[in-house]
């Protein structure tokens, strides 16, 4: 892959950022929790679960139970897998901030916690998926990888210097990734976090809504 040391980077997180995705998870949740006999958390809750990995998330309820949350991962993965990754609507103006993106000749990938085969599968029947050069993704359906190290991997890759990148995500683990490598951190406010907890993380700044993000780019790494 070919990149030139002054061609910006632009990261984004999936779940939260690009697509409402709550539906399939929600309902994938819901399958899991009823397969092994556990009762499924408020809604509320359920919310704060997607984008964290699920290592992180599950044993709050299902305790140190290690078989438990294996078992109750492969099942959520099952139906995900089968239906759940269709499950999920793109945001309002976000297909029109990737086509400007694009023009402007910024080089676009993926950064998620989501199993990077589920990951990529969606973004490939995203109609704008083609212009993302690369998603980043855990290995398999129990792997994980911090935030930090797949962008990280993101800057070799693209052979791109951290001034000239940045993180766009709707949770904490996206700016404190992007902060653990000196690459700016750009929160969304439409997401499944709260401005409250991206203020916290250090964001650089926060876009209310996706019209929004081309100039915060432009002044974020200018």
């Amino acid at each position: 892959m070919t990149s030139r040391a002054s061609r910006r980077l632009v990261l984004f997180d999936l779940d939260g950022t690009l697509i409402d995705s709550e539906p399939g998870i929600t309902a994938s949740l819901a399958h899991a929790f009823a397969a092994i006999g556990a009762e499924l958390p408020a809604r509320e809750v359920l919310r704060t679960w997607i984008g964290p990995p699920f290592r992180h998330t599950f044993p709050t309820v299902l305790g140190d139970d290690e078989a438990r949350i294996v078992a109750a991962i492969d099942h959520y993965r099952d139906r995900f897998e089968a239906v759940g990754w269709s499950e999920h609507a793109v945001y309002e103006g976000i297909p029109e901030l990737i086509a400007e993106l694009a023009a402007r000749g910024d080089a676009l990938a993926i950064v998620t916690t989501k199993p990077e085969s589920q990951a990529r599968r969606i973004v490939e029947h995203l109609a704008f998926g083609g212009a993302f050069a690369r998603v980043y993704g855990p290995a398999d359906r129990h792997a994980h990888r911090p935030k930090a190290e797949m962008i990280a991997q993101a800057l070799a890759d693209f052979r791109t210097r951290s001034e000239h990148a940045t993180m766009i995500g709707d949770r904490h683990f996206d700016i404190e990734g992007a902060r653990a490598n000196a690459v700016r951190g750009l929160g969304v406010a439409w997401g499944f976090g709260s401005v409250e907890e991206l203020r916290e993380a250090g964001a650089d700044a926060i876009a209310g809504q996706p019209i929004e993000i081309g100039a915060l780019l432009g002044e974020v790494t200018a």
